[in-house]
C-alpha cells in the first residue's frame, strides 16, 4: 500500500516514498517543516521535500491523504481518499 496527498480541487495526487503518519505528520505541522527546511544545513529528506512542496503549491486547497494498491497487489488501480 502506497500513500500520499491528492487535491480535491485539481486532483493532482502524489506518492512519496513514505508511511501514512510520517505524511500526516507533515499536513498538520508545514509551519515546522518549513523552518526547518530553512535552517538544516544538510536538507530534508526527499519524501519531506517532495510533500512540502505539493503542500505549498495548493496552498488554499482541500488536501487528502490517500491509499492505493503497490503494484504488486494492484487489482484495477485508482486512489482512495482516507480521513486523517
Amino acid at each position: 500500500m502506497q500513500y500520499g496527498f491528492q487535491c480535491e480541487e485539481c486532483e493532482q495526487a502524489i506518492f512519496p516514498a513514505t508511511t501514512r503518519s510520517e505524511l500526516a505528520w507533515l499536513r498538520d505541522r508545514i509551519h515546522v517543516v518549513r523552518e526547518v527546511a530553512k535552517h538544516a544545513q544538510t536538507g530534508l529528506d526527499t519524501w519531506m521535500l517532495d510533500g512540502l512542496d505539493f503542500l505549498e503549491r495548493h496552498a488554499g486547497h482541500s488536501v487528502v491523504l490517500v491509499s492505493r494498491a503497490t503494484a504488486s497487489g494492484r487489482a484495477g488501480g485508482g486512489a482512495s481518499t482516507g480521513s486523517a
